[in-house]
């Protein structure tokens, strides 16, 4: 990485600024509409009838209304957080112990929370390290409704960088 490409990303963020039990509560959310909820089950043909059918849940325990599809819930929560944990990425290198914990409907608005569980040296890179974070998202009710765990190889902070 260059000292211009540096001088273009946040001062934080870098291998060194986490610490492992660190929190973090990210400043944006996001609603999930009908366009994002609906286009990617079927662009991924998801078939299930809880993502297609709007009058199936009627009535149900899931509520009512058709469901968000679970990787987009994912992807949304790994996304809002990308801003405080992602910027100095070299690589994603895994989402492990994904749980959906409760239902998403299309107009539902997620956060997303962090906490960091482990850092540690790359074992091929002096460049980068590697973090491991837990990630929460939950509805505008509070109720959580998704957990994972992601791991990043991260930039180290520059050498000589008064950042």
């Amino acid at each position: 990485m260059s000292t211009t490409d540096s001088a273009l990303l946040a001062p934080t963020g870098w291998f060194e600024d986490f610490t492992v039990g660190q929190k973090i509560r990210h400043a944006r959310a996001a609603t999930i509409d009908e366009v994002e909820g609906a286009f990617l089950s079927k662009l991924v043909v998801n078939t299930a009838q809880a993502h297609w059918n709007e009058h199936l849940l009627a009535g149900s325990p899931l509520g009512s209304g058709r469901l968000v599809f679970g990787l987009l819930t994912a992807s949304t929560v790994f996304g809002l957080a990308a801003v405080d944990t992602a910027e100095h990425a070299v690589a994603e290198l895994g989402c492990t112990a994904l749980r959906f914990r409760a239902p998403v409907h299309h107009g539902d608005t997620i956060e997303a929370f962090t906490q960091v569980l482990d850092t540690a040296a790359s074992p091929d890179r002096d460049d980068a390290g590697i973090v491991t974070f837990q990630h929460w998202g939950r509805r505008q009710d509070g109720t959580v409704v998704f957990e994972g765990q992601r791991s990043v190889l991260i930039h180290r902070r520059p050498t000589g960088s008064h950042q």
